[in-house]
């Protein structure tokens, strides 16, 4: 079988390895056949080297990306075959081993695509628990879009909130930066359950799509440098109950002036940089002045996973893929998404049945 493989050292640096497809499987483990996989900014990072600080270096190429969705071929037994069998439609889950609560430490120590090798393969093992069904009504592209994506846009809509109990109604004002994967999941799921939307982008073209999608309220940041002023305007200066901060230190500290009294800003990306460089009044002092609470957003648990589904397949949500990439087009697809070109998820398919 045929696998991408990284040193962290670059896209144009991925290499297509032959291997053995694996045989001997552990009876609380399943042989899946990749069908899709999806791509993340945190997958470029990695490939990129952008994380060496924080993760160490592979002596051996090893295979990245960490969201896929898949056929399974072979079931280990007793264990595995209690829950699966042949022939069932599943997604890998980003952390195995992250059934319910808060990501901990061994739930990263156990992470797809780093630490631990990755799915962009055509075969892959997973633990039984490690893995969820797809909806019916969901194709394999749009399922390899949830595991990063719709996850850590679910949690940053709903971590405080009992499962099942997801905020609903257009009291509640979200404001969504950017037109990326999590972003557009939000702006999907937020419609679904009746919130008010504020997208923001750069692209008219994007915004319009935006709207299409649902988004109540639009801003260009481009024309509109100071977008938390018009956030304020929009909500008859109230602000944003919660603001889905993609952005990081260049946009943080207007999502603190754009934030409601009492809301929250869930922390889901650093896509300016991961260091501050401008001075800014602290942040800390912001959020009492606001009484506002930042939260940072790392994906999320088995359990909120599968509460996010019920909703996908309750309201008929089918997830926006711009574009979908061969598997031998790896490098193209990463190297798209990187440039920013993207609305909503790019997808490499890799089995096509």
């Amino acid at each position: 079988m045929k696998q991408w493989v990284t040193l962290m050292d670059g896209i144009d640096r991925l290499q297509v390895q032959e291997v053995p497809e694996p045989i001997d499987i552990k009876e609380d483990e399943v042989l899946v056949r990749i069908n899709a996989v999806a791509i993340n900014h945190r997958d470029i990072k990695i490939i990129n080297g952008d994380f060496k600080g924080r993760y160490a270096t592979p002596t051996d190429p090893m295979v990245p990306t960490s969201d896929a969705s898949g056929t399974i071929v072979k079931v280990g037994r007793p264990a595995a075959a209690t829950k699966w069998r042949e022939g069932d439609r599943v997604l890998g889950l980003v952390r195995p081993t992250h059934l319910t609560g808060p990501t901990r430490s061994e739930h990263h120590a156990l992470g797809l695509g780093f630490p631990q090798p990755g799915v962009l393969t055509e075969y892959r093992v997973f633990s039984a628990s490690g893995l969820v069904q797809i909806p019916q009504g969901l194709s394999f592209e749009e399922a390899a879009t949830l595991p990063i994506a719709a996850t850590t846009a679910w949690m940053a809509l709903n971590w405080d909130r009992p499962i099942d109990r997801p905020v609903r109604g257009p009291q509640t004002v979200v404001l969504l930066q950017g037109t990326g994967g999590v972003s557009i999941h939000a702006l999907q799921q937020a419609t679904a359950l009746g919130l008010t939307t504020i997208v923001t982008s750069s692209s008219d073209e994007k915004l319009l799509k935006a709207q299409e999608l649902g988004a109540t309220h639009t801003v260009n940041y481009n024309t509109t440098p100071e977008w938390a002023d018009e956030v304020l305007n929009l909500t008859q200066g109230k602000g944003a109950d919660i603001i889905v901060e993609t952005g990081g230190p260049e946009t943080m500290p207007q999502s603190v002036r754009a934030v409601a009294e009492g809301g929250v800003i869930s922390a889901v990306g650093v896509l300016t940089g991961m260091t501050e460089e401008k001075p800014q009044l602290a942040i800390g002092l912001s959020l009492i002045n606001r009484n506002a609470v930042l939260k940072g957003i790392n994906i999320g648990p088995r359990d909120r996973v599968e509460e996010m589904m019920r909703l996908y397949q309750q309201e008929d949500i089918h997830p926006i893929i711009n574009r979908c990439f061969k598997f031998d087009g790896a490098k193209d697809a990463l190297t798209y998404m990187k440039d920013g070109f993207h609305f909503g998820k790019v997808v490499i398919k890799v089995n096509e049945d």
